[in-house]
C-alpha cells in the first residue's frame, strides 16, 4: 500500500528493518539483563567457560541478533519489490 502511495522501496526496507530491529534489541537486552542474573546460579553447570565470559555473550547476542534480522529482511526485500498496481489489485 505505502508503495501506491508514493514510497521508495528503500523507504519500505528500511520502515520493516527498524520495526524489527527494535523488536530484537529490546529482546537482547531483556536475554543479557537475564542471562547475567542467572549464571549466577549456573556457575556449577558451566565447565571451562566463567560466568561473565565477554566473548560466550558476544557470540550469542551475534548469533541470536543476526537471525531475526535476516528473518525480516527477507520479506522487506519481497515487500519492496512488489508492483503496487498488483498489491492494490489484491486489496
Amino acid at each position: 500500500m505505502r508503495l501506491a502511495l508514493g514510497a521508495s522501496p528503500a523507504g519500505i526496507r528500511r520502515l520493516v528493518l527498524g520495526q524489527g530491529a527494535r523488536i530484537v534489541a529490546a529482546s537482547l537486552g531483556l536475554g543479557l539483563g537475564g542471562a547475567a542474573a542467572l549464571s549466577r546460579l549456573l556457575e556449577g553447570l558451566l565447565v571451562g567457560v566463567a560466568p561473565w565470559d565477554p566473548a560466550t555473550y558476544a557470540a550469542a547476542t551475534l548469533l541470536l541478533g543476526a537471525v531475526p534480522l535476516l528473518a525480516c529482511w527477507l520479506p522487506a526485500r519481497r515487500a519492496a519489490r512488489l508492483d503496487p498496481v498488483a498489491a492494490l489489485r489484491t486489496e
